[in-house]
């Protein structure tokens, strides 16, 4: 990936927190089961755009299989704030593993318990996997609830299936 400008980063810490004071909102005015299903309701819509956007700027193919979803995590604006690494195990896996979380992290600080990103995740990742590839499988390798005895903040798997 190209080298990344200072203000494609502020644009992009500007649009988290952003999603963040709006969930904050949410939760403190209707409790967190109504700010995650609303959170869930908004990231179906926007991981897909994100990645038909990301898809139509590099000029992704449509069925691109793995090493196309590896360029898309690589160019997502969670990816520009977050460190992560991924991982090829086979060719028909790929693990995306975020090593820090920026929502995560400002949850602390405001002393707030970590957000049970798990089940949104699900529908983020599984929604932006499929924009770029519908053959492509998500599940959970670990993330909040979950507890915290790894090296990652939240861990997701992609297998590619065949036929």
């Amino acid at each position: 990936m190209d080298p990344v400008s200072p203000e494609l980063i502020d644009a992009a810490k500007n649009w988290l927190a952003m999603d963040g004071l709006w969930f904050l909102a949410v939760e403190d005015e209707f409790g967190l089961e109504k700010a995650m299903e609303m959170d869930r309701r908004v990231w179906t819509t926007f991981s897909r755009i994100e990645a038909e956007r990301i898809k139509k700027r590099l000029s992704l193919p449509e069925s691109g299989g793995l090493d196309a979803l590896d360029i898309a995590l690589r160019h997502r604006l969670h990816s520009l704030l977050n460190s992560w690494r991924i991982e090829r195990p086979s060719e028909n896996t790929l693990f995306y593993f975020m090593l820090t979380c920026r929502t995560q992290a400002a949850r602390m600080r405001k002393g707030l318990s970590s957000f049970p990103c798990r089940e949104v995740g699900m529908v983020e990742y599984s929604v932006f996997a499929r924009a770029i590839d519908p053959r492509i499988q998500t599940a959970s390798i670990a993330c909040p609830p979950d507890p915290l005895e790894r090296d990652f903040s939240c861990g997701w798997e992609f297998t590619l299936q065949q036929g």
